[in-house]
């Protein structure tokens, strides 16, 4: 099943989690605009998971709802592909990948299988958007959107310090 879901505008406040009929299946609490953290909550509002950056550092934690370790989002160098590793401790160690210039992303197990697939979908003046296609038997849908939003919260900070140091 495909699920949608989207950055705000100045990545605050609520947005919906929605299945393909346009249905809202959850929600993003995007906290606020001066800390990169959010809680992602499933139909009945029950916070499933949270992510933020560590203290001091560029990697996005996963938690469950009780504040335990669900995974670890850390960039990965590369030259031509946008590379990034997901620790998600005794369940595995996912790759995600894109080509350079693209906006489709490939989550791949240890063995190197394909487990969800999500792509950005919005346009060049909106906030981001996406739509993630989960068929991992082992990652939760609500995980996988804190790790999507993870990646996009790391590369707005590597923009934004790109940019400053520019000038």
């Amino acid at each position: 099943m495909d699920l949608y879901f989207k950055d705000n505008f100045f990545s605050a406040g609520w947005t919906d989690i929605m299945n393909v009929n346009g249905e809202s299946i959850g929600t993003l609490d995007l906290k606020s605009a001066f800390s990169s953290s959010l809680d992602v909550y499933d139909a009945s509002r029950t916070k499933v998971c949270s992510g933020s950056f560590r203290f001091f550092s560029n990697k996005w934690n996963v938690v469950d709802a009780e504040d335990r370790e669900l995974g670890v989002l850390r960039m990965r160098m590369s030259f031509v592909t946008k590379k990034f590793e997901y620790d998600a401790g005794d369940r595995g160690i996912y790759e995600i990948v894109s080509p350079a210039f693209s906006n489709e992303y490939e989550i791949s197990d240890g063995r190197g299988s394909l487990v969800a697939r999500f792509s950005r979908i919005s346009g060049w003046l909106q906030p981001g958007a996406y739509r993630l296609h989960n068929s991992s038997g082992v990652l939760g849908d609500y995980e996988l959107i804190a790790v999507v939003m993870g990646i996009h919260e790391i590369r707005k900070r590597n923009n934004s310090e790109a940019a400053s140091a520019s000038h």
